[in-house]
């Protein structure tokens, strides 16, 4: 586990924050008491109140509105994020997605591809692309979210558009690394399987082996902490 003070003075830009109860509020509370200067980004306004709220009063906790799907936006995003924080950021992670059935591939709605991209592949590239000059100048780590089921022996029968959408994301991971070796900005991913939230214990009951959010976002620190300079491209599977 890293430190209480790992992330003090640093900056660490999150995505999908936006909801009480997930894993991204978890990851945002994990930074913050490792001392980070967390920057929320959702197209949700209600992000500034979910800031204050984690940030308990302390200032260390700003929300940024705008849509992770918009490249232009994001950029706008970024822009003001590197006005307020000339450091640069060093850590970004990319929770923003969802989950959604599509059913045999034969009959599934088309609609439900887009969305899935959207939500999960699109956010992550247009935030990536927008945030890679201030992470080059913190000489940041970058976290993916993909999943377990899209890995060797994982079962996607079902959920072709969210199988597709999460194996893109780790191909973006592996080409962030690829491309950004020489700046000092690492990327690796985490794909974990069911992880314990309100929404999933509804759909899913008590008989599913749970990933505890706590746990997801000890690893998410990890991997952006300076004890894993050595580690880019590489997924970690969390069951």
């Amino acid at each position: 586990m890293t430190n209480p003070g790992a992330f003090a003075a640093r900056t660490v830009v999150l995505t999908g924050v936006g909801r009480p109860g997930q894993v991204g509020e978890a990851v945002a509370r994990a930074f913050f008491e490792r001392g980070a200067e967390c920057v929320l980004l959702d197209r949700d306004p209600a992000v500034h109140e979910r800031a204050l709220a984690l940030g308990a009063g302390s200032g260390r906790v700003t929300g940024e509105v705008c849509d992770l799907a918009d490249a232009d936006a994001v950029s706008a995003a970024a822009a003001r994020v590197g006005a307020a924080h000339p450091g640069g950021v060093h850590a970004l992670v990319n929770l923003a997605g969802g989950f959604a059935m599509s059913g045999p591939l034969a009959g599934a709605d088309p609609a439900v591809l887009h969305q899935q991209l959207a939500i999960s592949l699109v956010t992550a590239w247009c935030t990536t692309r927008a945030f890679l000059p201030l992470l080059r100048v913190g000489r940041g780590a970058v976290v993916f979210f993909g999943a377990a089921s899209v890995l060797p022996g994982g079962v996607v029968k079902g959920m072709s558009a969210y199988a597709a959408a999460k194996a893109g994301v780790l191909a973006l991971m592996q080409a962030v690394a690829q491309e950004e070796r020489d700046t000092g900005v690492r990327a690796n991913a985490v794909a974990p399987t069911a992880v314990r939230t309100a929404a999933n214990t509804a759909s899913m009951g008590d008989t599913v082996r749970y990933v505890e959010r706590e746990a997801v976002a000890d690893v998410v620190c990890y991997l952006c902490s300076d004890e894993s300079r050595a580690i880019t491209g590489q997924v970690v599977r969390l069951a």
